[in-house]
């Protein structure tokens, strides 16, 4: 690496957040990232820029023999970011399924007050008070409401999901007591081909220098999860709203910030998960015989062709998500399944 990037790198968050000015491809790549793309490109400046690199996103591969089950379902605390457009259609479906599974450990962060679903949640309803749109504000808003209600729960490790996704509870758990939840673990999923790419200029003595980062980032709708250990390094930084204040003044959405914040602020990489699944994949692709081994899943419906996993189970009619099917095959001894 370059004598430049240490200077880079030694900058107070506060200074390398006022710093970022994305110049480059924010909207396109926001709109690639929701709406099912995964890959981009940018144009080159004619001036020279020095790169500022990081290490390659990491795949950790772990034998069942260094497992530690240090932690047990009581040790998490899983998110779920919600809205009121979804409270009677994407959340029931949670709330017949995967929640179950975990009721003391799941808690939905959402933009409404509605008194059945925090009686059918024994109270694990967070009203944000954030906006309804799917706005960078709004989506920051609630990442920010998640951690910060995660560090008041003193739990060992925080995952956040989305409204879309359907969690396989011990398999996360498994999974996760791999990993020493004192040490910096960001775990994740990648949704894009390449590393994002930004630039930034720095503060004085070379405040007219270009700077060009690149990062990786896990999509908040395949699910993230992050170590107490990390989580209480990034308290000046993201604490008590300043993980809004990160996303407004880079631009980035909520997922992306996260990244921006561990890979290029904190200098902890990403650790991708190949467990976790998000909608911005193709579902169908997910062998049956796999599905046990699987952390999360995700759905889409483009127009009239849906997205989902391929399970037996209910009729589409009734069940065109295959949330309840899949949590059946999983899970057969619940009530709602068939017999």
């Amino acid at each position: 690496m370059s004598a430049l990037a240490p200077a880079c790198y030694s900058m107070t968050g506060r200074k390398l957040i006022k710093g970022v000015a994305v110049l480059l491809f924010v909207g396109y790549f926001s709109l690639l990232v929701y709406q099912g793309g995964i890959t981009f490109s940018y144009q080159e400046p004619r001036v020279q820029v020095p790169v500022l690199l990081i290490e390659p996103v990491t795949i950790t591969n772990i034998n069942e023999s260094d497992i530690t089950r240090n932690i047990t379902l009581e040790d998490l605390f899983i998110s779920v970011k919600t809205t009121q457009l979804y409270q009677y259609t994407r959340l029931p479906i949670i709330l017949k399924t995967w929640f179950q599974l975990a009721k003391e450990q799941i808690w939905f962060f959402t933009d409404i007050d509605n008194p059945q679903h925090q009686s059918l949640t024994n109270g694990h309803m967070i009203n944000t008070n954030c906006t309804t749109s799917h706005s960078v504000n709004s989506l920051c808003c609630k990442m920010g409401a998640e951690y910060d209600f995660f560090l008041e729960q003193k739990k060992k490790w925080f995952c956040h999901f989305d409204d879309d996704n359907y969690v396989n509870v011990p398999r996360l758990l498994s999974v996760l007591q791999r990993f020493n939840y004192k040490e910096d673990w960001y775990l994740g999923r990648t949704s894009v081909s390449k590393p994002l790419k930004a630039y930034f200029r720095r503060d004085k003595p070379n405040a007219n220098q270009l700077y060009r980062i690149k990062f990786w980032f896990g999509t908040g709708g395949a699910g993230i999860c992050i170590s107490r250990g990390l989580a209480l390094k990034m308290l000046p930084i993201a604490s008590g709203g300043r993980f809004a204040s990160v996303c407004k003044e880079a631009s980035f959405p909520d997922d992306v910030s996260m990244g921006f914040i561990m890979e290029i602020m904190m200098r902890r990489n990403l650790t991708v998960m190949k467990e976790f699944h998000s909608h911005l994949e193709p579902m169908k692709l997910l062998a049956t015989d796999t599905l046990k081994d699987q952390v999360s899943f995700g759905y889409s419906k483009n127009q009239n062709e849906w997205n989902v996993v391929n399970v037996p189970g209910f009729d589409t009619r009734y069940d065109p998500t295959r949330f309840l099917s899949l949590h059946c095959f999983l899970f057969p001894h619940f009530s709602f399944c068939p017999r």
